[in-house]
């Protein structure tokens, strides 16, 4: 019940996130959600998108250095000390939080998408915990 995230790097200058973006939009291929990181000279684009491995041959064919990772996405309430409560759990766990990122949010409920340091034990936490993790096909598709 992992997802599929689409990671990009790329050099830190003007119009490389508009080419990514463009090649994506030009195959037909959605950025569900993205999170963007830089440093001087270059930037780490992760993405959840509606189809991973297409997305990832068609940036590798225009020249785009780009992977696939496994994340986990979990569901959480939009109220005070949701966030802590995973993280927490997480910690008494002894598993690292190497980033996180939000998938999508309401003023309901949101998911978060993580990457840890040990993806089976991090879900194996998740669903000793009653939390739920969000469908693959269901977050590539939103």
């Amino acid at each position: 019940m992992y997802l599929k995230q689409l990671t990009v790097f790329l050099e830190n200058r003007e119009g490389r996130l508009d080419s990514v973006t463009d090649i994506l939009a030009k195959n037909n291929i959605n950025i569900v959600c993205l999170s963007l990181a830089d440093t001087s000279e270059y930037g780490v684009i992760r993405m959840i998108v509606s189809d991973p491995d297409k997305a990832k041959a068609i940036l590798k064919e225009e020249g785009c250095l780009a992977r696939l990772t496994d994340v986990l996405a979990v569901s959480m309430e939009q109220k005070a000390g949701s966030l802590n409560r995973l993280t927490k759990m997480f910690a008494e766990q002894g598993i690292n939080i190497e980033y996180m990122y939000t998938l999508n949010s309401s003023r309901e409920a949101g998911s978060m998408i993580i990457k840890c340091s040990d993806i089976d034990k991090g879900y194996d936490a998740v669903k000793k915990a009653g939390l739920t993790l969000v469908d693959p096909e269901a977050a590539y598709s939103m």
